[in-house]
């Protein structure tokens, strides 16, 4: 079988399984090979391992494990430790004389460190998450290679400062490290102890010794606490630096420091910025390379970030700059991810080492000799190539350095990819191991041989392969880890061995083979100078000029391999070159070409190619020959339009409209939720956002500076209506009102901000909202101003302004973040929770449409889409031949950026293809196809209007100075072409506004009938029409939107930017639009619609607010029409509201963020145009036509390995970078809406307003009394109309008035009495059957001083009634039971009182013990004003956030005793809602009953007490009968309380007027409790409140009837009377006629009214009647409430007795069929009043002894219901009552035998017959108790 020593290759088949699996994995589209090297390898033993060079492991864990990796196949050595000295300290992390020598606690501490020692850091076993703190001789510390390090140890104890241990045994023995085996320093001494900018002490690099792995352990901040080393190159010093330092720069400064929180937080971040410190020296490992400019605005390199380089290094928006991470933040970004160490014209040489006060001097980490860079290798070469340091040592270069760029970026994506399996360590994983640095290396030159000649390399994309690769080799352990919790011990790794160095350089050879000389390896024996100097010579020799990468391999080095990629591929260098460069560095660098003349080459190429001669002097030429006759043809159309306009009048084309103003439903949907999440933050505990304190919104909208973008937001805000609605404006407001509400973020802004903060500090009942718009632009701390401050002073004004104190601290101030790509803000440093993102709603779900309306978004996705769907003309295209022509002209001119050979072919194309339109056919030759399409339509499209309309083409040139040259040169070759007044050429620069020529301005006004003679264009969307090239210039779109006449998007020239996704985003959202359809809109319309051949490809979008489409007949063949889109306007929305320097996270600042455009819908009209169609007929068809780079194209439209776009991955933001590996997925494709934030926001500001007006009124109930018409009639009248209180004896003569008039009994039957008049048959139904459950009638109430609230209500007046007491601890209070027996029941009640401390005076306690003995009552004879005597008890339930309990203001201040009676189950929620609130919790056994339980409960506990408060109070010689018997019964509705006033014409007249108003509840139970002999009374009432009362309704002062919801009961008197504890529905109106009906006196107050708010939850609406299956999901009607005995009906989870009232309230006529609408034969109800519906009348009995009844003797009775009857009722009290024949009758009982002896016992057989199958029962199961009933008929 080939070798016979287990552990070695199997070479017989060896080379044909790696070929073939090389071969499998580059045919494969998947990027990452299999793991196929286990199947290469025998089981492998340790001590053969170790002769292929050792088991190298990869991480310091393993490292301890084996023994540090120095002898990794031997034993431990028995090690006996000695027994440490008596009455010392052996605590771990401390030294035996009992200090503390723990990092984590002597980091802060002053540390005394001799002349030559350095502080170290030591691991002990007993401590892995601790390193412990030593001093030690350096001269027995190795050097960077690991030599040099003598013999033997010295060191010192920094804990006790003892000194002079020579020995490390005694020395271990000393720190308490207790070791197992011989101590040795090399395993125990692992790090270098550094001090950060804040002087703190942290963990530095590793230790090197023995050559051991030290340039591969980076130095992260998953295990230092603050590392002062972001991953760039490892510990070592950075490789190529300048001997001197930059004039001007400070050298302790690391430049692109992450600026971050500390690692603790981050775990995979790298978190100190500053000068390194080493040991309180500056550290020579790590001097920095500081540049003239500091440019620090990173940019991304083409292969991506470097992932762990930590936090972002530009501050985050919502980032405080005074949060504890924000260390030392005056560093720019720009190295720490991409930073480039050589640079055109820097000399790149070693950094001279510091010497500190010691003279400490540390070794450099490059070895050998420096590597010469040959002269004229630019030239030669043709690019820059590009070298990516890998793994290992990097030597020094030296020479022409400028023709070189090295970069970090490989090096950081090896490290952080060895991070990734430190998630699963965490989880204790720690089996988990990263893939090795020979893996990554092979899987690097597998990715780079798959990449096509015209492909570039991305980070992102090989940061995934590793990823991929490392989870499929453990896809076992990781599926372990995320399916189970973490075991103690984790299994056994894998048993495949790894590739060794040995054999890298072969494998990778082989992998190199197959590509055609694509990845050249170079293999060195000794360092990779030797591989550099080889490739520099090859170079030279033009041996590498098909090679695009060359890749150097030295595995020499005991088993640890150094590595480095250098990109030579002329295409690829160039790419990667230049993305390396910083924005600041990218224009400095095109203004240095095109100042310096260096472009001057290139246009003397460019005037050789055209075999006529020069392109100018063709143009003279073909000027001077033709000058008059086209100025003669070009106008003859313009001509005879004259003259058509002069006999027909003006030209009409109807493609040509203005739109009126509206908000879109998805707009408004965004609107609600933004509305909904502040509603949230401002009802959350730990916000202190208080709504209901703003009377009215300001606001204040922050944009980037552009000009065209501040014109466009004041143009929306003015014709929004906003600033009207929010009363902020009057009409006729002029623009100067208008702009000082929107903020251009300019270097001006300051002072118009400083305005903004004084009015919120002067308005503190004002709402300010702070919008940010474009939020993701300038994501840059403020901490770094500084540094920027001489270059560009607005750089970081975001942060200094939106996140300042002031902001963050003001109380009425919330910050709304808008944007389209949140993911920008979305960091590990964000101020914004993600819990406050609002994001953009999808359009559709499921394929079911959410937003019913016109226009549907047509953004990337559907641009991606459209092109991959064939069509024959896409909509996303690239031009080759241009891209051939750059690429040909880059080899030619490698010096020039390649952006400026790009705007020059491009410019000369566009000149070229003008001219060839013109008359000179020979030129297009010299164009693309695509760009004389371009100017074809361009010059063609107006000719088709009558009006002269023609398309736009937006050409984005970013480079301001080459926008300037464009400009220039198409400004001239029009002009020599006499084209001036066929299209308009304009240069849009952020900076400035829009100059347009006379001659369209003169067009553009009698298009839009403007008759300001000073009118000139300040928005694109104004050149709706106008026939022009728009350069648009910039780095980057500011959100300016552009109009729907857009027909080509030009994005050939924005190269650089497409490897950043924000970026990318942004320029291909210009182009986004609207599609407007009258159908709905489908994949076949659409497609349908974007088909078309290139002379219809004229077509462009509309802006929606702007301007409308009209459409031809064949827009109506075709009904999908396009809109202009807001590129500024954004699908996502991070929530972040900034009020009281609180997050939106628990305890921090408000943030919110959101993103739409004041778009309106369109009225597409369609008329029918005569000739030729207009370019906006077709352009309400079709989206416009994106060119883009190839570079760009290819990353758009291909997808990675898991089906996502490529771009999806890429980098987020230049602003941030990669924490890790792991990344989000951000979208799964892009689909960022760019359009309609605007005017979502502003539709917020609307709503906002609206709601705190709101929140001021509530619903309340509005409602006339019913059946006033059946009122008792009769000749009684009160006798003084004015009278304050009842007169007891005049008030028991009043008769009780037994009809119900409390309009929510609308549906209630009917009760009669002997007063009733005949009419009572007439009364109908006042609702039709199907309307019982239409809402009930409501009006808007604004809350009066003196209402009750809900817990949203906060005010600083009652803090203290809510529980904020300055005595006592919130939520402090305590449980107390409360027993008392009660017959009835059978059984003792234990109720339990929750009070809290500061409510405990109003109870009486034992002493000692603190038992609950009472709850204290008044006396009758008091007559104080400061109390309120009845105590209120209140039941509720489902309603502990919207019940009215918070009595504060009702009372005006009053002291009350309130109760809330809660049933057991919410107790723990009410007491967190109101936790200044005393409860009283029923038994759980009414968990699930209804109110009559509740109302039960409180007279009977009431009763009770008052019993104990009179033998309390007698023992103090007080009689019984003056303590205050009158408690009150209040529901949670109540809301507020009226009085009617009363002016009487004379004292016996019964003329009268009243008004009525608001007053306190305190002023109502003053005078109420006030009244004389008000102990006699039973029950009090007030009136329900309408606004429809009549004043016939408050004639009469006091009424004797019913009363409901707000009750004042005397329990003594009702001692006998008890509420039906079974109810839960009119449980009320059968209580009163049982008082009534033991003679007791009810008296309603008619001039005090209750009003009663309408509260959507809880209440009886929490009672659902459901099936006990659980898989039912059929309704269940109320005809399924009841059913036959023993059936298999199925049965239902709801109590037996609301089933019953349910049943009988509608469907009660088939038990009393003869009742139905029969009012003159009501049905007898004995002893109780249950509700049959409205239908039904119903006479009301009671049985009891010397009760009051009505007189019955003249009355027959359609039926009899007796419900649960006692003893009282005996048959001869029914023989009493007469019946119709055919009567029916109802017994029902609790169970069956109940009901056979209630018949029995009554004789009921005598006069009533009974069938068996009369008898029913409530749909329970057995266990639930339903009731029985049994029906029979009279005889």
């Amino acid at each position: 079988m080939g070798n016979s020593y287990a552990g070695q290759l199997k070479t017989t088949r060896f080379e044909e399984v790696l070929h073939n699996s090389i071969e499998a994995s580059l045919r494969s589209n998947n990027l990452v090979p299999r793991p196929i090297f286990s199947q290469l390898y025998l089981e492998a033993e340790q001590h053969l391992a170790s002769l292929e060079g050792g088991s190298r492991v990869d991480n310091e864990e393993e490292e301890e494990e084996g023994e540090g990796g120095l002898e990794p196949n031997s034993l431990p050595n028995p090690y006996q430790l000695h027994p440490p000295p008596e009455g010392c300290c052996t605590t771990d992390g401390f030294c035996q004389a009992g200090k503390d020598l723990r990092l984590v606690s002597v980091s802060n501490e002053p540390i005394d460190v001799p002349a030559g020692f350095l502080l170290v850091g030591a691991k002990s076993p007993s401590l892995p998450d601790h390193l412990l703190v030593c001093a030690v001789d350096k001269r027995f510390l190795p050097d960077d290679n690991g030599h040099n390090a003598l013999l033997g140890f010295s060191g010192n104890c920094v804990g006790c400062g003892k000194k002079g241990f020579c020995y490390f045994t005694e020395f271990s023995n000393h720190i308490n490290l207790k070791l197992t085996t011989q101590p040795k320093k090399q395993k125990h001494l692992k790090y270098y102890l550094v001090r950060n900018a804040q002087g703190t002490l942290t963990r530095g690099p590793l230790i090197c010794w023995r050559g051991s792995d030290f340039r591969s352990r980076q130095t992260s901040a998953s295990s230092c606490s603050s590392s002062l080393f972001p991953p760039l190159e490892g510990p070592g010093p950075l490789a190529t630096f300048p001997s001197e330092p930059t004039p001007g720069a400070n050298p302790g400064i690391l430049v692109g420091a992450p600026q971050g929180g500390s690692a603790s937080d981050h775990p995979s971040l790298a978190a100190a910025v500053g000068p390194a410190v080493f040991n309180g020296k500056e550290s020579p490992k790590h001097q920095p390379l500081a540049k003239n400019n500091l440019s620090a605005l990173p940019r991304p390199s083409a292969l991506g970030i470097l992932s762990n380089a930590g936090p972002p290094k530009k501050r985050h928006k919502g980032w405080s700059p005074e949060s504890p991470s924000a260390v030392d933040g005056g560093f720019p970004q720009g190295g720490g991810d991409r930073a480039k160490y050589e640079s055109a014209g820097l000399p790149c040489v070693p950094q001279a080492a510091l010497v500190g006060p010691a003279s400490v001097t540390f070794p450099i980490v490059a070895s050998g000799e420096p590597v010469s860079v040959p002269d004229n290798l630019l030239k030669i070469c043709k690019a820059k190539p590009v070298i990516f340091k890998g793994h290992g040592h990097f030597p020094y270069l030296c020479g022409n350095l400028s023709d070189v760029v090295v970069s970090p970026l490989l090096h950081a994506c090896y490290q952080n990819s060895q991070a990734s399996s430190r998630a699963y360590e965490r989880l204790g994983a720690s089996a988990v191991q990263p893939i090795s640095e020979e893996m990554q290396l092979l899987l690097t030159v597998y990715y780079l041989v798959q990449l096509a000649a015209d492909q570039v390399p991305l980070m992102e994309d090989l940061e995934q392969i590793f990823l991929r690769s490392w989870r499929e080799s453990h896809l076992t352990e990781i599926r372990q880890y995320q399916q189970a919790p973490p075991h103690p011990y984790p299994p056994t790794p894998s048993a495949a061995v790894p590739v060794t160095s040995a054999q890298l350089p072969w494998l990778a050879g082989l992998a190199a083979s197959s590509c055609n000389d694509s990845v050249h390896v170079i293999e060195c024996a000794y360092s990779l100078a030797e591989g550099l100097s080889e490739m520099f010579r090859l170079l030279v020799e033009g041996k590498l000029a098909k090679t695009n990468y060359v890749v150097i391999i030295c595995a020499c080095r005991n088993a640890a391999i150094d590595s480095c990629i250098a990109v030579t591929g002329k295409y690829q260098a160039r790419i990667l070159s230049e993305s390396l460069l910083t924005p600041a560095e990218y224009q400095e660098e095109v203004h240095y070409e095109l100042v310096t003349g260096k472009v001057d080459s290139l246009g003397a190429f460019f005037s050789t190619l055209c075999p006529e001669g020069d392109i100018d002097i063709l143009l003279d030429k073909f000027h001077q020959e033709n000058q008059g006759h086209i100025s003669s043809s070009v106008t003859a159309t313009s001509v005879t339009k004259a003259a058509s306009l002069d006999v027909n009048g003006p030209p009409v084309c109807t493609s040509y409209s203005l739109e009126p103003h509206g908000i879109r439903p998805f707009q408004l949907a965004v609107a609600q939720k933004l509305l909904s999440h502040v509603c949230s933050i401002a009802d959350s505990s730990t916000q202190n956002l208080d709504l209901g304190s703003f009377e009215k919104v300001d606001f204040l909208i922050c944009i980037p500076p552009s000009e065209v973008a501040y014109q466009q937001t004041l143009f929306r805000v003015w014709h929004s209506g906003v600033l009207l609605e929010l009363g902020l404006e009057k009409e006729h407001m002029t623009k100067q009102r208008v702009e000082q509400y929107v903020l251009k973020l300019d270097t001006e802004a300051q002072t118009k901000f400083k305005v903004f903060l004084q009015n919120s500090f002067q308005n503190p009942h004002t709402l300010f909202v702070l919008i940010h718009d474009h939020a993701h632009w300038d994501l840059v701390s403020s901490a770094v101003h500084n540094l920027y401050s001489q270059s560009d002073p607005s750089v970081g004004l975001v942060d200094r302004l939106l996140n300042c104190r002031e902001v963050k601290e003001a109380p009425n101030i919330v910050t709304l973040h808008v944007t389209s790509f949140p993911y920008a803000l979305q960091t590990q440093h964000t101020l914004i929770s993600p819990y406050n993102e609002i994001h953009w709603p999808a359009s559709y779900s499921n394929g079911v449409d959410l937003y019913h309306e016109s226009k549907k978004y047509f953004g990337l996705s559907e641009f991606i889409e459209a092109t991959q769907s064939g069509h024959s003309l896409p909509l996303l295209r690239y031009d080759s031949s241009f891209e051939a022509m750059v690429t040909a002209l880059g080899k030619r001119f490698p010096r020039l950026h390649s952006s400026v050979i790009r705007t020059f072919v491009l410019v000369q194309h566009y000149a070229a293809a003008m001219m060839a339109v013109s008359g000179l056919p020979q030129m297009k030759n010299y164009t693309s196809v695509e760009t004389l399409e371009i100017t074809q339509n361009l010059l063609n499209s107006p000719k088709q209007c009558p009006c002269g309309h023609g398309l736009m083409v937006l050409l984005r040139v970013p480079c301001s100075p080459l926008a300037a040259v464009a400009y220039e040169r198409l400004a001239h070759v029009r002009a020599r072409l006499a084209l001036e007044e066929h299209f308009e050429i304009i240069l849009g620069n952020p900076s400035s506004g829009i100059t347009v020529g006379k001659h369209f301005v003169k067009q553009l006004k009698m298009w839009q009938n403007i008759d300001d003679a000073e009118w000139r264009p300040q928005t694109y969307l104004e050149l709706e029409g106008l026939p022009c090239i728009l350069i648009f210039s910039g780095l980057d779109p500011y959100g300016e939107s552009l109009p729907r006449s857009l027909r080509y998007c030009d994005l050939r020239l924005i190269n650089s930017s497409c490897l950043v996704r924000t970026a990318l985003e942004q320029e291909l959202g210009l182009a986004a639009y609207f599609v407007s359809s009258e159908a709905p809109l489908e994949k076949g319309a659409r497609n349908e619609a974007l088909e078309s051949d290139a002379e219809k490809l004229s077509s462009t979008d509309n802006e929606d607010e702007e301007l409308g489409t009209e459409g031809s007949n064949s827009e109506k063949r075709s009904p999908v029409k396009r809109e202009r889109s807001c590129s500024h306007d954004s699908a996502s929305s991070s929530l972040s509201s900034k009020a009281s320097g609180k997050t939106f996270q628990v305890g921090t600042t408000r943030q919110l963020a959101c993103s739409s455009s004041s778009s309106s819908p369109s009225a597409a009209v369609g008329l029918v145009l005569q000739g030729s169609q207009c370019a906006l007929t077709k352009a309400s068809r079709q989206p416009p036509v994106v060119f883009l780079p190839k570079l760009a194209y290819d990353m758009v439209m291909s997808t990675d390995g898991s089906g996502l776009p490529k771009a999806a991955s890429l980098l987020p933001s230049h602003s941030v970078t990669w924490a890790g590996s792991f990344r989000p997925l951000l979208s799964k494709t892009m689909t960022s809406t760019e359009i309609g934030k605007t005017g979502a926001y502003l539709q917020f500001l609307s709503i906002l307003s609206r709601m705190l007006i709101r929140l001021t009124e509530v619903d309340v109930y509005d409602e006339e009394e019913i059946n006033v018409n059946v009122r008792e009639e009769s000749d009684w009248h009160y006798v003084q109309v004015s009278d304050p209180w009842p007169d007891l004896e005049l008030f028991k003569k009043m008769p009780f008035d037994y009809i119900i008039h409390d309009p929510k009994y609308e549906d209630a039957s009917l009760i009669c009495s002997h007063h009733q008049g005949i009419k009572i048959e007439d009364r109908g139904m006042s609702r039709k059957p199907e309307d019982l459950f239409v809402r009930r009638q409501t009006a808007r109430m604004r809350l009066s001083q003196y209402a009750a609230y809900n817990t949203y209500h906060h005010c600083e007046q009652c803090h203290q009634y809510m529980g904020f007491h300055p005595h006592y601890q919130l939520y402090e209070s305590t449980l107390h039971a409360f027993a008392f027996s009660y017959s009835m029941l059978g059984e003792e009640i234990q109720l339990h009182f929750i009070i809290p401390k500061s409510k405990e005076h109003h109870f009486v306690f034992s002493h000692p013990g603190g038992q609950l003995e009472s709850m204290r009552l008044p006396l009758v004879t008091d007559k104080s004003q400061e109390y309120i005597k009845s105590p209120t008890f209140t039941p509720t339930t489902g309603r502990h956030e919207h019940g009215l309990f918070n009595l504060y203001h009702a009372m005006d201040g009053a002291s009350h005793l309130h109760v809330l009676v809660v049933k057991e189950y919410e107790m723990a929620v009410y007491k967190k809602y109101w936790p200044n609130h005393i409860m009283l919790v029923l038994p759980s056994i009414f968990n699930s009953a209804g109110v009559g339980a509740a109302h039960f409960l409180i007279k009977e506990l009431s009763y009770h007490n008052l019993e104990l408060e009179r033998n309390r109070q007698e023992e103090l010689g007080i009689k019984p009968q003056d303590i205050w018997p009158f408690i009150v019964i209040s529901d949670d509705s109540c809301v507020m309380w009226n009085v009617v006033d009363v002016d009487c014409a004379g004292e016996r007249s019964r003329e009268f007027s009243w008004s009525e108003r608001n007053v306190s509840l305190k002023h109502i139970m003053q005078h109420i409790e006030a009244s004389p002999d008000i102990t006699h009374y039973a029950l009090i009432g007030l009136r329900k409140w309408s606004s429809k009362t009549r004043g016939s309704e408050v004639r009469e002062p006091f009424s004797r009837c019913h009363v409901h919801d707000f009750v004042i009961l005397n329990v003594d008197l009702t001692q006998n009377v008890q509420y039906n504890q079974n109810r839960f529905l009119c449980d009320d109106v059968d209580f009163n006629l049982r008082v009534h009906s033991a003679g007791l006196l009810l008296c309603r107050f008619n001039r005090f009214s209750v009003m009663e708010q309408q509260i959507a939850v809880g209440g009886h609406r929490s009672f659902h009647i459901t099936s006990k299956v659980s898989d039912s999901s059929v309704a269940i009607l109320p005809a399924q409430y009841i059913c036959a005995p023993d059936s298999k009906h199925t049965f239902l989870a709801a109590p037996a007795q609301l089933l019953l009232e349910k049943f009988l309230q509608h469907h009660s006529h088939r038990f009393f069929p003869l009742s139905l609408r029969n009012h003159a034969h009501p049905v007898l109800s004995v002893d109780c009043y249950l509700n049959l519906g409205p239908q039904m009348s119903v006479c009301y009995v009671s049985s009891r002894p010397h009760s009051l009844n009505i007189s019955c003797s003249d009355l027959v009775f359609s039926g009899l219901l007796l419900y649960l009857c006692d003893s009282f009722v005996g048959a001869s009290f029914l023989k009493k009552f007469h019946f119709l024949k055919g009567a029916t009758l109802c017994v029902i009982c609790q169970d069956r035998n109940s009901l056979r002896q209630t018949v029995v016992r009554l004789e009921l057989e005598d006069e009533w017959q009974f069938r068996l199958r009369d008898e029913f029962q409530t749909a329970n199961a057995k266990e639930d108790r339903p009731l029985f009933f049994l029906t029979g008929r009279h005889i």
